[in-house]
């Protein structure tokens, strides 16, 4: 499974990309905001950070408009997928990039029909959010599921990107379900390293350690 960082906080792409374990970051308007930057100038930092995929949204809502804003966006660095919502002018857009060999990520995915459609307008990557459906009492896992299952179905090219990431579980839930990709904030990445045995066996070796009064170097 690839592993992508959802923030646009730099500083934390940057650490995270260090382990070796980012393969891509996805943003959004949201989060770009919150940098309180250019977003321009946020979403070219970010592709020189990693060399996997960087989503970056288009704003507008009509086709015209959205192929406007792509292809300021895609001049922007190789890596730049266009992230676009799943609506008829959405996947219009998907199209026409798709077979312009650009990288299309279509967001705000809440079922499995949307996602047959997104495939089959030649996505990159499909982003159902499993978090959101969550907090509606809906299983998100389920529909990660079943996407899953018609996918293989046809031998669709399309990832799926499982988003809205809450904790952990989520991702070794999809992970078992065989879903391409994942994107989480750091918090939840981060959190993957934690074990409390892991913490206990660590003491352990440093008290016994330190008994010997010795050192390394």
């Amino acid at each position: 499974m690839k592993f992508f960082v959802d923030t646009a906080d730099t500083q934390e792409i940057a650490d995270l990309a260090a382990t070796g374990l980012l393969d891509g970051v996805t943003t959004n308007p949201s989060l770009i905001a919150k940098s309180g930057r250019k977003f321009l100038e946020v979403v070219e930092e970010i592709c020189g950070l990693v060399d996997g995929p960087v989503s970056a949204e288009v704003v507008a809502l009509d086709h015209d408009t959205m192929m406007k804003e792509a292809a300021i966006l895609r001049k922007i660095a190789p890596n730049v997928c266009i992230k676009v919502p799943l609506t008829v002018d959405g996947l219009k857009t998907c199209k026409k990039l798709s077979d312009d060999g650009c990288m299309v990520n279509v967001t705000l995915c809440f079922s499995a029909n949307q996602a047959l459609l997104a495939a089959k307008a030649g996505a990159t990557f499909i982003s159902p959010f499993v978090g959101r459906h969550d907090d509606i009492g809906f299983d998100g896992m389920q529909l990660i599921s079943d996407i899953r299952i018609i996918y293989d179905n046809y031998d669709f090219a399309t990832e799926i990107l499982v988003a809205s990431v809450r904790h952990p579980i989520h991702i070794l839930e999809a992970a078992k379900i065989g879903a391409d990709v994942m994107t989480a904030p750091p918090a939840v990445i981060r959190a993957l390293f934690n074990h409390p045995l892991t913490d206990k066996g660590i003491q352990g070796f440093l008290a016994d350690w330190a008994k010997t009064g010795q050192t390394i170097g």
